[in-house]
């Protein structure tokens, strides 16, 4: 995995609630080299990255009147033009799974991310679904391959009967053959 992550691919990790997909994550920055400009994108700051260049972007509520509030997929949008290395997203809640498989299809090498899902091939089928939740008209087979394209790994992770937190899957994702990953 630290090879993977010098490597700049792009890596999804998944797991149920309470599996440590952010501790992962956290273990997985570290390995990043320390002169790359990272932007973390989280809704309560939870990575504690230890490099030089890094942006931390955080999500807002509304306030009383409704007003004023800045979502994950605004923060995405927005850290494109801020030129980063790479991009870490704490957690893929919703549409901006779009938003951050194009982030990944368009140069942004390297960046990691965490989903809830309980096996790597529910973690393609969730990602399809918060793709859809964008509310953009787009063919399945066009998110597939966009999904295809984009990640290059998805490491699984689950808590145990005994309560110990484990990896269980490295899944490389090669491309589509058919309709499938």
């Amino acid at each position: 995995l630290r090879g993977a992550v010098k490597s700049k691919l792009n890596i999804i990790i998944s797991g149920g609630t309470g599996s440590g997909k952010t501790t992962l994550l956290n273990v997985l920055s570290s390995f990043i080299p320390d002169g790359e400009r990272i932007i973390t994108i989280e809704d309560s700051a939870e990575l504690q990255l230890q490099q030089n260049h890094v942006v931390r972007l955080e999500t807002r509520p509304p306030n009383l009147e409704g007003k004023g509030e800045i979502t994950q997929r605004e923060l995405v949008k927005n850290c494109l033009r801020m030129r980063p290395d790479r991009i870490i997203l704490g957690e893929i809640r919703g549409a901006e799974a779009i938003d951050m498989l194009t982030a990944m299809n368009t140069g942004h090498d390297g960046s990691l991310t965490t989903v809830h899902a309980n096996t790597p091939r529910d973690t393609l089928s969730r990602l399809e679904t918060l793709t859809l939740m964008a509310g953009f008209d787009l063919p399945v087979r066009a998110i597939r391959e966009q999904m295809a394209s984009a990640i290059d790994l998805v490491v699984q992770i689950a808590r145990l009967r005994d309560g110990s937190r484990r990896i269980t899957h490295i899944t490389e994702v090669q491309g589509m053959e058919g309709d499938v990953i």
